[in-house]
């Protein structure tokens, strides 16, 4: 008898706008080791290669995920785009785009995430668990200088605080 692995997709979007302007915000998104310090649920990334990372993010019932990821765009100022190589835990892609704000008032940050979940209960609590890390990523990040400063001015609403332990 042979087992089809079903799998669910999910694309997960959100946008914020922080002060700093495009080419300082895609500085500071740019350096994938950071970014642990400000997405909630991801424990460590770590750089393998140009253009390739290695990933560990906390998941649902005490359960820990890890894939290696392959830069797909990476546009200075404007635009990082990923996807997980062959035989994540579980396969995902997105980008980060940069847009400056209206009025010149700093940079709309647009995260995409798309993940192919595992089907079932543990998919859809993996849905529910990850489904908030676009906004919790995007409430959560200081902006480059806020970070260099130590100051809160211009944080979006919501933010500051490092990812508590487990799901909300």
């Amino acid at each position: 008898m042979t087992r089809t692995r079903r799998s669910t997709p999910a694309e997960l979007t959100a946008t914020t706008t922080v002060t700093d302007p495009p080419d300082e915000v895609y500085r500071f998104w740019s350096d994938l080791e950071r970014l642990p310090d400000f997405m909630a649920h991801l424990d460590e990334v770590r750089v393998t290669g140009p253009g390739s990372s290695h990933w560990r993010a906390s998941a649902p019932f005490g359960k820990v995920v890890e894939w290696d990821a392959e830069t797909t765009q990476d546009v200075p100022g404007r635009l990082i785009a990923w996807q997980s190589a062959d035989g994540a835990d579980i396969g995902n892609s997105g980008e980060v785009r940069f847009v400056g704000a209206p009025g010149g008032r700093g940079t709309e940050i647009r995260v995409t995430l798309r993940y192919d979940l595992p089907g079932g209960a543990l998919g859809k609590a993996a849905a529910r668990y990850f489904g908030e890390e676009p906004h919790q990523a995007a409430r959560r990040r200081p902006t480059p200088l806020q970070a260099d400063r130590g100051d809160r001015r211009g944080r979006p609403s919501g933010g500051g605080t490092r990812r508590q332990a487990g799901p909300r």
